[in-house]
């Protein structure tokens, strides 16, 4: 018997019922779903099953005495020539070695490729090689599903490295963030100790000269002459209206540091009358038009630490007004609806393009957003070089549990 026929493994004395039984190894070749072909030493095909035969699209009784590897592995994927002398299957009765291979391509009929799976065992009979067996499945899907996994992977290895990147960015500008304002935290004190020092110092000096200048004329007053007396008590008037204008010049003086510090309005007045008293204060010493809008009636007053915030975004919107738009006029929108705070600031004047509000040193941007998310707020600045500015502010108000 050759060792590549199809052998009988029952013996032909059979009971009736299991006649169908009687070739096992046929009925397991044209059961089985995958591919199964054998070749000779000249590698033309002897047998090969239904399955075998359907995914290369050919009838098994057309491939008998084909050479299997110039009929479906004569090239790689990409079209280049696959060497009969390189192909694993040949290998297999030409060395006796056997193999299994997923990264190549088997032809059809129609000149179309197709992914597969290939084992390919040589044939012994009597210790020589007599060809070899070939099994094969079509991976088309499983190489789709490992494409889409791959893509996937890609994918989300893509987003984390975003996501890793965003997150560096974000710590970095926390930090200069940080940095920045410790930097005008000391400046702010360095100006405060400035004006203390030069203002109320200053004051303070000469009002300390001229109550000694009084002590010392009261103490020479027994000694004048009555008209020399009415003389010096005019003279102390006058020294006494002049430190009343130094006494008043220092309440104002530390009135306004006090207000720089902290806004006494906001604390006695409330969050509303704030915004609008900053709006005119702002206004006023920049010389620009102002168009108010509040309409805040159903709006509850925030909590201290909220309207705080909602107060300081103000202030530095106004202030990046004053600073960098040589604008004429500055609109105000401040409304409440359904819970949300929404507060606008447009100017009309130079504008800047978007990337200049994201830069690593806009630090006034930077401070207004991470305000504006300590409460679940959010920042959106609209710009463009010649079409003034629009910053708005978005925020879900708390109100004040211990009003």
């Amino acid at each position: 018997m050759s060792a590549l026929e199809i052998p009988s493994l029952v013996s032909s004395a059979v009971a009736p019922s299991t006649a169908a039984w009687r070739d096992p190894l046929g009925l397991l070749l044209a059961s089985t779903g995958e591919g199964v072909f054998g070749v000779d030493l000249d590698g033309l095909c002897v047998f090969i099953n239904h399955a075998g035969a359907r995914m290369i699209g050919y009838r098994p009784e057309e491939l008998l005495g084909c050479n299997m590897h110039e009929l479906t592995h004569h090239s790689h994927a990409d079209g280049a020539a696959y060497p009969v002398e390189d192909c694993p299957i040949f290998n297999a009765f030409r060395g006796g070695e056997p193999c299994r291979i997923d990264t190549e391509v088997f032809w059809r009929r129609d000149g179309s490729a197709f992914p597969v799976e290939y084992s390919s065992h040589p044939i012994v009979d009597g210790g020589a090689v007599r060809g070899a067996v070939v099994t094969f499945i079509d991976i088309t899907e499983r190489r789709r599903a490992a494409d889409a996994l791959q893509a996937a992977k890609d994918q989300l290895e893509l987003r984390v490295r975003e996501r890793t990147h965003a997150l560096e960015t974000a710590l970095h500008q926390l930090r200069e963030l940080a940095a920045r304002t410790e930097a005008v935290r000391e400046e702010e004190r360095t100006r405060i100790a400035r004006e203390v020092h030069d203002e109320l110092g200053s004051l303070l000096v000469a009002l300390k000269m001229d109550v000694n200048w009084m002590d010392k004329r009261l103490s020479e007053q027994g000694r004048r002459s009555a008209p020399e007396a009415e003389d010096m008590r005019a003279r102390m008037r006058c020294k006494c209206q002049n430190m009343s204008r130094l006494i008043e010049n220092a309440v104002d003086n530390v009135g306004r540091i006090i207000t720089d510090l902290r806004p006494s309005i906001l604390d006695h007045q409330g969050l509303w009358a704030a915004l609008e008293w900053q709006a005119q204060e702002f206004v006023a010493s920049a010389e620009l038009a102002l168009d108010w809008h509040l309409d805040v009636d159903d709006a509850p007053e925030p909590a201290e630490p909220q309207a705080m915030a909602v107060f300081r975004i103000f202030q530095e919107m106004l202030s990046n007004v004053g600073r960098h738009a040589r604008a004429r006029r500055v609109a105000v929108r401040i409304r409440h609806r359904d819970g949300q705070l929404q507060l606008s600031v447009r100017d009309d004047g130079i504008g800047a393009p978007p990337q200049a509000f994201e830069a690593a040193d806009a630090y006034g941007v930077m401070g207004m957003r991470e305000r504006a998310r300590h409460f679940g707020g959010d920042i959106h600045i609209q710009s463009q070089p010649g079409q003034g500015t629009h910053m708005a502010l978005t925020m879900a108000l708390k109100p004040d549990q211990t009003a």
